[in-house]
């Protein structure tokens, strides 16, 4: 499909989003041109890949303010509803729906096609990097929550939040490991954003113990 297509699709739903935080439609942008990088040199249907991206976190301000339990779940009917409404292939939408629903790696969800793949990976990415780093220490201050203090241990399972900034690296962050993703080229990309975090804790902490 032209460009002019998927350009028109984000004017469409950027109202969806919040103004502010880690999943405004910045991130969305950011996830849509990950996956279009992954999808180089791959056989997938690219125009399921650009829909799912732009439109897999459509219903995550919903689940934010307690409207609703799984915005993958939600964010794939209302994906649907969009889609059939600006003519989307028909033959294509539950590829994007699919893509969409299991998009949340933390849940288990199965990825049963090579865009699914290819929009959880990319999602993903953007929980490693400098942009992560920034998401962690914005959302942080966001919630009020400390930077550091070396007396609160990380503990060794996430619960949905952490008590400080440093800690939800050790919690999430560092457990979402280059290996654990499902294309090549996104392995790749990860291994060097998850280099990238672990370097910048260890000097964090150096410096905040007078080590550097």
């Amino acid at each position: 499909m032209k460009n002019n297509f998927f350009i028109e699709l984000k004017k469409k739903i950027k109202p969806y989003f919040e103004k502010h935080g880690g999943h405004d439609f910045a991130h969305t942008e950011r996830v849509y041109r990950n996956a279009i990088k992954i999808s180089k040199g791959e056989n997938i249907d690219l125009d399921v890949v650009k829909a799912a991206a732009l439109l897999h976190d459509i219903a995550r301000e919903m689940e934010d303010i307690g409207k609703i339990k799984c915005h993958a779940e939600e964010g794939a009917k209302i994906a649907k509803r969009i889609l059939r409404e600006i003519n989307f292939p028909e033959e294509k939408i539950e590829k994007v729906v699919h893509a969409i629903k299991v998009h949340r790696h933390s849940k288990n969800k199965k990825a049963e096609t090579k865009e699914a793949k290819i929009i959880q990976d990319a999602d993903r990415l953007d929980a490693l990097g400098a942009v992560c780093i920034a998401r962690v220490f914005s959302y942080g201050a966001k919630k009020g929550r400390l930077i550091y203090d070396p007396k609160i241990k990380p503990k060794q399972k996430y619960e949905g939040d952490s008590e400080t900034s440093i800690n939800h690296f050790y919690e999430k962050i560092f457990k979402i490991k280059p290996e654990t993703f499902k294309t090549k080229k996104a392995r790749s990309m990860a291994e060097k954003r998850y280099k990238f975090v672990k370097n910048f804790v260890n000097q964090f902490i150096k410096e905040w113990e007078g080590r550097d």
